[in-house]
Order: C-alpha cells, then sequence, then structure tokens
C-alpha cells in the first residue's frame, strides 16, 4: 500500500474520531410545535357549562366534540381540527411516556401533597395523588427547575387547593403525568401542565396557571369536562412565559436536563473525550517512520 495513501487515510479517520463526542446527546422536546400551543387537549371531546376562559389552543381528536364555546371564550387560540388535534395528541404521547420514564427522587405513595414543600425532582405515587391544602414546590433560584409528578392512577385535588410555585420561573416545568384521571376541585388554584392517560375534570372555579390540560393522551375515551368559571392559561402573566419552557436532552446514566438548564436527578456523569486524535496521528507518524526506513538505500557492504 502507498505509504502517502496509509498516512493521509489515518489522519482522516483521526480528524474524524475528534469530531465525535461519547457525551454528545440527543435532543428530545418534550411536547412538539403542535402540542405546546394546546391549553385544552382531549381524545373523546370538550365540555364548558359556564364562563370558562382558555389562553391557548382547544381540540379533540379522534372525537372532536367541543360543547359550550361560547359561552366559554378562547384568547391566543382557537378552535382546532380533528386533524391538528390528533398530531397534538403523538406529541403529548411523545411527552407522557418520556416523563414516565424518569427515575424518582422520592416515593410519596400514600402522601397527601398538602403542606409540603418540594425542592426540583421527580416524585413518584405508585397508586393515587391528593391534594389537600396547598403544595409548595421551591425552584430553590433556579430559572429551569423542574418539577415531575408520575402517579399511577388518579389525580385529585380537594376544595380550595392550592399548588404554589416559588423562587423560581414557574415556566420552565411543572408536570403531572397521571395513569388514569385528574380532578380539580372547586376553586382548586392549579400550576403545570397535567398529561392524563384518559379524563380531566375541572370543578367550578378551579384554575390551571402556566400550565395545560391534555387529555386522552393514550385512551381516546378520555374527554376533558370544564364547569363555570374556570380558567385554563398556557401563559397568565410574566411568570409564565413560554409555558413549557425549552427541550430537554438525555445523558449518559438515563437522567435528563434542561437544555441550556439546570440539571435534574439523576446528575449526567461527564464522558471525557477519548484520545483519538493523539493515538491515531501517534499512529500516522510510526507509519511514516517505517515508510521511510523501507524507502532509505541500504548501505554498502563491499570493502572499500
Amino acid at each position: 500500500m502507498n505509504a502517502k495513501y496509509l498516512i493521509s487515510t489515518t489522519i482522516s479517520l483521526a480528524l474524524t474520531a475528534a469530531c465525535y463526542s461519547t457525551a454528545s446527546a440527543s435532543p428530545l422536546p418534550l411536547l412538539g410545535s403542535t402540542a405546546e400551543t394546546f391549553a385544552v387537549l382531549a381524545g373523546a371531546g370538550i365540555t364548558s357549562s359556564g364562563a370558562t376562559t382558555i389562553n391557548g389552543n382547544v381540540g379533540s381528536g379522534p372525537t372532536n366534540t367541543i360543547i359550550g364555546f361560547p359561552p366559554a371564550t378562547i384568547s391566543g387560540g382557537g378552535l382546532t381540527s380533528t386533524v391538528v388535534a390528533q398530531q397534538a395528541q403523538a406529541d403529548a404521547l411523545t411527552a407522557y411516556n418520556f416523563l414516565a420514564l424518569q427515575t424518582p427522587t422520592l416515593n410519596l405513595t400514600g402522601t397527601d401533597l398538602g403542606g409540603l414543600t418540594l425542592t426540583p425532582g421527580v416524585y413518584n405515587f405508585s397508586s393515587s395523588a391528593f391534594l389537600t391544602g396547598t403544595l409548595t414546590l421551591d425552584a430553590q433560584g433556579a430559572s429551569n427547575a423542574v418539577f415531575i409528578f408520575e402517579i399511577g392512577s388518579t389525580l385529585t385535588t380537594a376544595n380550595n387547593s392550592v399548588v404554589s410555585v416559588i423562587n423560581g420561573n414557574s415556566s420552565e416545568g411543572v408536570f403531572w403525568q397521571v395513569g388514569s384521571s385528574a380532578t380539580l376541585g372547586d376553586s382548586s388554584l392549579f400550576m403545570g401542565n397535567i398529561l392524563a392517560n384518559t379524563s380531566i375534570t375541572l370543578d367550578p372555579f378551579a384554575s390551571i396557571g402556566c400550565g395545560r390540560a391534555l387529555a386522552g393522551i393514550n385512551a381516546v375515551s378520555g374527554a376533558a369536562t370544564m364547569a363555570n368559571g374556570n380558567n385554563v392559561a398556557i401563559n397568565a402573566g410574566s411568570s409564565c412565559v413560554g409555558g413549557y419552557g425549552g427541550g430537554y436532552q438525555s445523558t449518559p446514566t438515563g437522567g435528563f436536563q434542561l437544555i441550556g438548564g439546570d440539571i435534574i436527578a439523576p446528575p449526567p456523569v461527564t464522558v471525557p473525550e477519548p484520545p483519538a486524535l493523539p493515538l491515531l496521528l501517534g499512529g500516522a507518524l510510526a507509519v511514516m517512520a517505517v515508510a521511510r526506513r523501507r524507502n532509505r538505500p541500504e548501505a554498502s557492504s563491499a570493502p572499500v
């Protein structure tokens, strides 16, 4: 083999390897561009029985039955077609499955969320989750804090219950992944994004700030039912600009982090770059040395 060709090929491989990082992460948006525009989404229809206010798109698919608009009103969006709603459902399903696979920071099965103060992390309920009173989510000054609640079956809030996000920007991610149905009690002040496998019900004057009510994620029979005085807002002021925040990227340990944001448990392991370039260049130099020795004229052994 031509020595110059071998050396050129070896150096090319070295440069290629140097540009590849074993620590690089694949970006995974939590919601696609379609789903993130929805404030209320369902599979089997949406019903509002009073003066509900929605900030964001409203849609249902495959059953596109939407009742009660008006008197319910929509700002920052509109009623969508079945095709658009079904695409949003597909995006939401990706997000739902991603949330369900995150490693729990703490198992809260059997614990009422009322009275707790939680820091960013992943909180698991093997069955139902309840909220009576006030749940405080302390972002600890992080602009991209993420709180994930993995709930095996139902989510229920009592009348007048509250979810409060403090010391951070609530727009960057409060997620409720619900295995079956979610019900928000009368006058509940809820925060975050509900992704429910089946149905979502809002009792009178219950509200969702900086979030969404996404029902029927897996079960096409899942509906969204709202009553008088409900308010669901993707953006409810400067504290929740952008709703879901940015995309996510995986980490080598199976954890995740917001792109450009704060790392969420489990922490990623930094994989050092392989010393591909020094090793391969060293190999190329060795090949060059061998080639030169082979091409060097041999000394004459004849007597002088």
